[in-house]
């Protein structure tokens, strides 16, 4: 491997390819089966749009022994690009700022800002010339998922006039007002000026040059400047596989109520306020709760149990393998998530695939992807009356669980027919036609 090098060439395809199915270069610089969030979203969307049109999928050098594992040819069914020379360096900075606590992602997001456009440079290097000769039909940019780093090649495209679809883009959600703390905790120091990316010359130059822009959130797609959005599409970055999530929740409602928590055990995901919320419940015996994760928080979390007198009814498992986290999982009721500040809510979609039924926060991702015939919201607020709303809800349910049932069947029948992998693929060739054939954009829904 030698940095700044294409390591693969595209074989072309010399197989007649039905005119039903475009001809896609899929971007996707974070796509790793092996690995979860942001890569396992990357991989998960470039996979599936393999189903419905004639994918070459680009990622960067460190993706392509995952990927050539999951069974892709190389130079047939994808090309690993090695920007490492800018991209290396630039990822230590961004750990050495962030000094190894796993926090700070506002300012992994700007350092990747500065390296992502080097890797595009190789990737236009690579295909420019197969663009400017038609030989792909439209260039999709899946990853890097943030509205905060622009995309050189949209403009490079616009002016080949091959249709650049950019997206699903998500991501920056306002801390809610009253958690000033949380962010500090976070070490999300850049968070307070994260608009000025708007001013950025290189993001309205890639708005202006997208054909389509899919935007993961709400929030998102409010982002976008007025003159652009008729072509934004809302569509949910995450989905689910149901190869993994295979499981159904029993929903026994003998004994005690079931609840878990999955995820990093950091400020933002409120680990801290569920077990306030549920300590009556938990002390009582009217609730257990199995926290799946780990992180800087556990520590506290357990001590907080001690004080609280709930260690009994809490298990915290740390963190398990991807696979194995359904199995615990299953075996609940209830996902209690207080997150205040999540962008996409994958770990939501997951519960619901299992039958387990929602409790969250009505805020960003999460709050667009429950409904009242799938879960239970609480709205946003303060610290205190957060804790005070879930746990006045909990109380709710225990007193009358009669509910559960239908919910989490009609959570299981939301994520089948429309957040999975093969759903989300399905809706995104939609948006493919309508820019191929020049008509108006669907209004894609998750």
């Amino acid at each position: 491997m030698s940095d700044g090098k294409i390591v693969t060439q595209p074989t072309p395809n010399t197989q007649p390819r039905p005119h039903t199915r475009p001809r896609v270069l899929v971007i996707a610089e974070a796509a790793n089966p092996e690995w979860v969030s942001v890569p396992l979203v990357g991989w998960s969307m470039a996979h599936a749009l393999r189903a419905v049109a004639d994918v070459h999928i680009v990622t960067q050098i460190r993706n392509r022994d995952a990927i050539l594992r999951a069974g892709l040819e190389e130079g047939r069914d994808f090309t690993a690009i090695d920007s490492e020379a800018v991209a290396r360096p630039l990822h230590k900075l961004a750990e050495l700022l962030r000094m190894g606590t796993g926090k700070g992602w506002t300012m992994t997001t700007a350092i990747a800002a500065v390296s992502y456009p080097y890797f595009e440079h190789l990737v236009w290097q690579q295909f420019g010339p197969a663009l400017v000769g038609r030989e792909y039909d439209l260039v999709h940019r899946v990853t890097p998922l943030s509205p905060t780093i622009h995309s050189p090649m949209a403009l490079r495209c616009a002016r080949a006039r091959v249709p650049f679809i950019l997206g699903p883009l998500n991501g920056g959600v306002p801390w809610p007002a009253g958690f000033d703390a949380e962010r500090r905790r976070e070490r999300e120091w850049l968070s307070y000026v994260r608009s000025a990316y708007k001013l950025v010359p290189g993001r309205g130059r890639t708005l202006q040059a997208a054909s389509a822009i899919l935007t993961g959130s709400r929030h998102t797609q409010g982002e976008i400047p007025a003159r652009h959005r008729d072509k934004t599409v809302w569509l949910p970055e995450n989905a689910i596989d149901p190869a993994r999530f295979n499981l159904s929740a029993k929903q026994s409602l003998n004994g005690p109520l079931r609840a878990c928590f999955i995820g990093r055990l950091v400020p933002y995901k409120g680990p801290d306020m569920l077990l306030e919320a549920a300590a009556p419940l938990l002390r009582s015996g009217q609730l257990v709760l199995d926290i799946i994760g780990d992180g800087p928080m556990r520590p506290d979390l357990e001590a907080l149990a001690a004080r609280l007198e709930i260690t009994p009814a809490v298990t915290f498992h740390g963190m398990l393998a991807h696979e194995d986290v359904q199995s615990v999982a299953v075996e609940a009721n209830l996902l209690t998530f207080p997150s205040i500040r999540e962008f996409g809510g994958g770990v939501v979609l997951e519960a619901m695939a299992l039958g387990v039924v929602p409790v969250i926060v009505d805020y960003a991702g999460p709050g667009e992807l429950v409904s009242a015939q799938t879960g239970y919201k609480v709205p946003i607020g303060s610290r205190a009356e957060i804790i005070a709303r879930f746990g006045a809800l909990l109380q709710q349910i225990v007193a009358d669980p009669s509910p559960l049932p239908g919910l989490a069947a009609a959570a299981r029948a939301d994520v089948q027919a429309r957040f999975t992998w093969e759903a989300k693929a399905a809706q995104v060739r939609r948006v493919y036609d309508a820019v191929l054939a020049g008509g108006p954009l669907p209004q894609v829904m998750g």
